[in-house]
């Protein structure tokens, strides 16, 4: 495979970029391959946690949502939000449900942050389901990971960060 950069590639080898169905990856390469006779420019992306490599065409890149990590303001809309009231709708949670992973997979910090916000649960409240303690770790994983790059800092300590902003 021939490694070659275009002028209009707007992602750097090594770079990290939000996939919004899977997250935070690093960029690995920029490629040409040649797939079904037609050569395509290919952005490749790793998902080292999930075990996982992508391959997006350069073409595509901006349709399937992927971006670079967000900025400052955009960071800070979403610690913002966690600090907000949970806003929970009084509709059944097979309807919530879908739109809180809808939220999640737009790749959207502030909607992601939302989504915790809105499942959060002190020690001192109700138990939560197992289907809602799951879209919970999902909102809380997707958005410790981009908030962890963003203040190049590990994971867990973005997670912690995140939880003390929800327990004040």
């Amino acid at each position: 495979m021939n490694k070659k950069i275009s002028v209009k590639n707007p992602y750097v080898t090594g770079e990290y970029v939000v996939y919004p169905a899977h997250g935070v990856g690093k960029v690995s390469d920029v490629t040409k391959q040649t797939v079904a006779g037609t050569e395509l420019e290919l952005i490749v992306v790793n998902f080292d946690k999930d075990k996982m490599t992508l391959r997006i065409p350069m073409a595509k890149a901006a349709t399937t949502g992927l971006r670079k990590i967000s900025s400052a303001e955009t960071i800070a809309d979403a610690l913002t939000t966690l600090k907000g009231k949970a806003k929970v709708k009084k509709i059944m949670w097979s309807r919530r449900a879908q739109e809180y992973e809808n939220k999640i997979n737009s790749g959207n910090p502030v909607a992601i942050a939302e989504v915790i916000r809105d499942l959060h649960r002190n020690e001192n409240l109700a138990e939560q389901s197992y289907s809602e303690r799951q879209i919970y770790e999902q909102a809380l994983d997707r958005l410790s990971n981009e908030y962890a790059v963003f203040e190049n800092i590990s994971a867990a300590d973005a997670t912690k960060k995140i939880l003390d902003i929800l327990s004040k």
